[in-house]
């Protein structure tokens, strides 16, 4: 019996040793601002949630992290990111000895505190970035592809395939785990290409904003690329306008059509309001029959111009003509018979 009370209390130091050390870790910074998920070695980080050495933070596919380390140090962490603080020391002089994280995949800003630039070093599949009091991004793809682009200071990037030093702002370099690495030249939209990922390099293109004076870093000409820039340039609505602008000029080229009518109809209505010739007869006429009528009227009283008299006096004469044949008639007549 006794036995497997010993047995047991055996087994619960040994639970407690193990978990001992991940309660004890020493705490080197904390959470600043958080959107989304992002989770930690204990389950979801909240703002002013600690994190720890050792502990891995991980971000959802539309999570971000901001935290801000004992030194001064920002890293942001951005969507789909897995990144571990490795190693952590820290002196009194409010400055660490030793700061290494190893980042596993994701996207990433990093902005140097007080330290010393050698106490600060960055793993990730392809190699091992060497800070030199600097602000930065870099991505790491699912294949261990590593983008580095320089924002402030300098960088060198070392790995299987040897070294790359990045001195001006918005330089870049891109490696892979097999020692493939371009040279530094200035980082130009067709990185996201390169990478395969137009996700990459959020902080950059836009396509995640970062709170604060980290926010304020970045450009170097990558945002021309952003899914929002695309949508913007399209310019098929604005076309659009174009032909309504020129309906107008259509609408009054119908009355063009009109005008040289309206000319026509003056043209036709003029002669007859403005030529006295025309008008003129149609209202005379009822004032002149007076001259005229006289050839008709035979009751007229005979005065100048009016031939009435005339034609009466032309019917008695016709009427003594035909008397004076009728005599003529008879005393023929009567001369006949007498020579009978």
């Amino acid at each position: 019996m006794w036995g497997w009370r010993a047995v047991s209390v055996a087994m619960l130091c040994i639970a407690l040793s193990g978990a001992w050390p991940a309660l004890a870790a020493e705490p080197v910074g904390q959470a600043v601002v958080i959107k989304t998920e992002v989770t930690g070695q204990s389950g979801p980080i909240e703002v002013d949630t600690r994190v720890h050495r050792n502990e891995r933070i991980k971000t959802s596919q539309s999570g971000l992290g901001q935290f801000l380390f004992r030194d001064g140090t920002k890293l942001a962490v951005g969507w789909g990111s897995s990144v571990v603080i490795d190693k952590y020391v820290f002196d009194d002089s409010q400055s660490v000895k030793k700061l290494t994280i190893r980042a596993a995949k994701g996207t990433f800003r990093w902005v140097s505190g007080s330290s010393n630039s050698s106490a600060y070093q960055i793993l990730t599949p392809a190699g091992t970035i060497g800070v030199r009091g600097t602000a930065f991004d870099f991505y790491v793809g699912p294949d261990g592809t590593t983008a580095i682009v320089l924002l402030n200071g300098a960088a060198r990037f070392c790995g299987p395939g040897g070294c790359r030093q990045l001195q001006q702002r918005c330089d870049c370099v891109v490696a892979k785990p097999n020692g493939d690495m371009s040279a530094a030249r200035r980082v130009d939209p067709s990185i996201l290409a390169t990478l395969g990922n137009q996700r990459a390099l959020p902080f950059l293109s836009g396509n995640q904003r970062l709170a604060g004076g980290i926010g304020m870093l970045g450009g170097c000409n990558v945002a021309s690329v952003a899914p929002e820039r695309k949508d913007r340039t399209r310019p098929p609505p604005a076309v659009m306008p174009a032909p309504q602008r020129q309906d107008p000029p259509q609408r009054q080229a119908e009355p063009q059509k009109e005008r040289p009518n309206k000319p026509d109809k003056p043209h036709h209505d003029k002669p007859h309001h403005d030529r006295p010739h025309h008008d003129k007869p149609h209202h005379d006429k009822p004032d002149r029959p007076d001259k005229h009528e006289g050839h008709g009227r035979h009751d007229d009283d005979g005065k100048p111009g009016n031939h009435g008299l005339d034609h009466r006096g032309h019917e008695r004469h016709h009427d003594r003509d035909r008397d004076h044949d009728n005599d003529r008639n008879r005393e023929t007549g009567r001369n006949f018979n007498r020579g009978r």
